[in-house]
């Protein structure tokens, strides 16, 4: 099986994105003009989906809780430097993977592409249904030895490598936003979604079918 067709994403801007990217930035200027508590509208829409981007790189629930509490401290005391060139999502959903980031740096943490996790949250994922036709106690062992080498493999990507396949793969973000997230260009996390894509399949060649 080919593994760039499993782990392939189209995503574009949508109008109803940009609305909701609208709407975002009016709570962010009335934030900004002194109602301090309309910060609360923007932490309730996006506090579970910004739980969900961390622990897909700490894999690890207590230090995702408090990674998360502190990417909106952090967004709050910079909110009157967010203009809107971006969505607010997209601007701290950075915050978040920096702060993140310099975590699991600081403590030698290792992120895991999780398949456990994908089958928890999506159980009709068309990864899992894909990378294996097997069922019964046959599909579970061949799931976690599967899933054991991919994350050997995967420590084997640099962490900017294994940052960008996480956020497409497992993240869904455009590559548009990965490249506001990571600070380079649109064609750098071409490059670099590519480049992690035929490690992983050289890799895991062999698993998959």
């Amino acid at each position: 099986m080919n593994f760039t067709k499993v782990f392939s994403r189209t995503l574009a801007t949508s109008p109803e994105r940009q609305q909701e990217a609208d709407n975002d930035f009016d709570v962010v200027k009335r934030v900004q003009a002194g109602e301090v508590a309309a910060f609360d509208i923007l932490m309730r829409k996006y506090r579970e989906r910004l739980f969900g981007v961390v622990y897909n790189l700490t894999s690890n629930r207590e230090d995702t809780a408090d990674l998360t509490q502190d990417a909106f401290i952090k967004a709050f005391q910079a909110i009157h430097r967010f203009q809107g060139q971006s969505s607010f999502f997209t601007w701290l959903y950075k915050i978040a993977v920096n702060t993140t980031l310099s975590h699991l740096r600081k403590n030698k943490m290792r992120t895991f592409f999780s398949l456990e996790k994908i089958q928890e949250e999506d159980p009709g994922s068309k990864i899992l249904s894909e990378l294996t036709d097997k069922t019964g106690s046959g599909r579970d062992t061949y799931l976690k030895e599967l899933q054991e080498k991919l994350n050997e493999a995967m420590q084997k990507l640099s962490i900017k490598h294994r940052m960008v396949i996480t956020l497409f793969e497992i993240d869904g973000l455009s590559h548009s936003d990965i490249a506001e997230v990571m600070g380079c260009s649109e064609g750098t996390v071409r490059s670099r979604l590519h480049y992690a894509k035929q490690f992983l399949q050289g890799e895991l060649n062999k698993y998959l079918r």
